[in-house]
């Protein structure tokens, strides 16, 4: 969805954040009116903008959060590896999250919703504002945790690309769904292929006239 869409408004529901107005909301079984504090127990959030605490380092960070669920000693220390393992972490655990960047907090902001490791982790626009490399370590490792630990994933996000891994997608606008379905379903649905040609005219019609093409416009041929 859009800005003001109510992505983020739809996470702060989940989440216990914001009271619903309306409707029900169940999370890995559990009823939201009923079992607040076993749904929260369950999540683990990346928010649009980082809560990590800016004058303490990267372990420090990871061990508060650990410690709120109970993770302690050899626990901890376990854990700590598997994230440092998973993130790249080894060469800023000791570095305060100042100074770090926009792309070595959002690592950290993804080890920290998965220290207690949680049924479903839930993504709210994590990639904006990151490098495409950034971007692509993000995604390798939410895939590698889909794939490996059967972790779910909800995630907000602007881009279609993004989307187009994902087992569901729901668009939102203004608070209501306008479409849903697979990847597949919504792009039979919605969307076309085409091609762009740019060469002259005369050369591009012989050429897709091989293929069975009908030409759209000047430059533009479709099939």
């Amino acid at each position: 969805g859009v800005n003001g869409a109510g992505k983020s408004t739809t996470i702060n529901i989940i989440s216990g954040i914001l009271k619903k107005d309306s409707g029900k909301v169940n999370v890995c079984g559990y009823d939201i009116d009923n079992s607040s504090n076993e749904i929260k127990s369950k999540l683990g959030i990346v928010f649009q903008n980082s809560v990590l605490d800016k004058k303490l380092s990267v372990y420090d960070n990871l061990k508060h959060r650990a410690s709120l669920y109970g993770i302690f000693g050899n626990e901890f220390k376990t854990r700590l590896e598997e994230m440092t393992d998973l993130l790249d972490l080894k060469d800023i655990l000791k570095r305060p999250i100042v100074k770090l960047s926009g792309g070595q907090k959002r690592r950290i902001d993804i080890a920290r919703a998965l220290m207690h490791k949680p049924q479903l982790l839930i993504l709210d626009e994590p990639t904006t504002g990151l490098d495409p490399k950034t971007r692509m370590t993000v995604w390798g490792v939410v895939d590698k945790l889909r794939k490996e630990t059967g972790l779910s994933v909800f995630l907000t996000t602007h881009y279609m690309e993004e989307a187009a891994e994902s087992d569901y997608v729901v668009i939102i606008d203004s608070g209501k769904i306008v479409a849903e379905g697979t990847p597949h379903d919504l792009k039979n649905e919605f969307a076309s292929d085409f091609i762009k040609f740019y060469n002259r005219r005369e050369d591009a019609e012989k050429y897709f006239s091989k293929l069975g093409c009908s030409v759209k416009n000047e430059r533009d041929y479709t099939e």
